[in-house]
């Protein structure tokens, strides 16, 4: 079979974008897993953190899917979903949509440039849950914010939060994030263990300064990656949380992959989370499936532009 992707990124997180709103091309569940072990392969001749496929909603512009590298499907996908949002809007002429997702329909909309030149969505992150089982994470209480977890490690201080993605985070120092100690507690949470059963997104923060922060995320089903957007939110709120940010105040994001933005919305008894970054496209391709043979390409140029982000941020971390 011939299907039609467009490669994409968000910070650096890359997807294959597979278009359904107007073709069936009959993917079974088995089928849209295989693909994407089959296709987002660094070994194979696409390579990606995850595929999203694009889909009719009923309540809402289009509906996203997001399946893994390993073929696990993920809830939800921050950078995933600015890519998403940017092709649903072009195809329906519309700067603001609502894209359905697993457990919400969330809104999307075209947003000033965060880089000259850069297309620019911002995705407002929710639900935002810090009970436990939503995680689910298995301890004898409601919540864990800002605590140790002592069956895990006895020298960080982790929250826990869904949103609605799982995230355990904690701020670390230089020694901390330079060492293997994000690694090894990442592979034991994503393994067989009693924690966390469906495993977990593990986070590492730097606080850069006023606004500024780092991070580094472990992501389930994928490992390491330049970015995640929801590990991104969540990491901003938990700097909110500890007085070292603001809600109602814009926080510049740096990761491996470049930057966002992040602005924590808090109310009576709620959280809301703006994703503010890129959403860029690398190229378009023709896939035979039955083997993952590339029989066309066509490149775009919006990378280039990227680049010059990307240095900004490298600037910025080596200060």
């Amino acid at each position: 079979m011939m299907i039609e992707l467009i490669k994409c990124h968000g910070s650096g997180n890359d997807f294959l974008l597979i278009d359904e709103m107007d073709r069936d091309y009959g993917f079974t569940e088995e089928r849209r897993a295989e693909l994407a072990k089959q296709l987002c392969d660094r070994d194979s001749s696409l390579g990606a953190d995850g595929i999203l496929y694009i889909l009719n909603s009923e309540k809402a512009d289009g509906r996203m899917r997001v399946f893994n590298s390993d073929g696990s499907e993920a809830s939800m996908c921050g950078n995933g979903l600015r890519c998403a949002g940017r092709y649903i809007c072009e195809k329906l002429g519309l700067e603001e949509i609502i894209v359905e997702t697993m457990k919400a329909d969330l809104q999307v909309k075209k947003e000033e440039d965060i880089f000259p030149g850069i297309p620019t969505y911002l995705v407002g992150i929710s639900p935002v849950s810090f009970q436990v089982r939503d995680l689910p994470l298995v301890i004898d209480q409601e919540t864990l914010i800002q605590e140790r977890l002592p069956q895990l490690n006895d020298e960080l201080v982790f929250t826990a939060v869904a949103v609605p993605n799982p995230h355990l985070a904690a701020i670390v120092n230089d020694s901390q994030l330079d060492s293997s100690l994000q690694k090894e507690l990442s592979e034991k949470v994503n393994g067989p263990n009693k924690l966390f059963p469906d495993g977990v997104n593990v986070s590492f923060i730097k606080v850069l300064g006023k606004n500024q922060i780092y991070v580094r995320t472990f992501e389930r089903g994928v490992g390491f990656t330049n970015a995640c957007g929801t590990a991104m939110s969540a990491s901003s709120l938990v700097t909110c949380l500890i007085g070292e940010n603001q809600a109602e105040e814009n926080i510049s994001v740096f990761n491996n992959g470049g930057m966002v933005r992040c602005v924590v919305h808090k109310y009576e008894d709620s959280y809301k989370i703006d994703l503010i970054g890129n959403a860029t496209y690398l190229y378009k391709a023709s896939i035979d499936t039955e083997n993952g043979f590339v029989m066309e390409k066509e490149e775009y140029s919006e990378q280039e532009l990227y680049r010059k982000l990307q240095e900004h941020a490298q600037s910025v971390l080596n200060k």
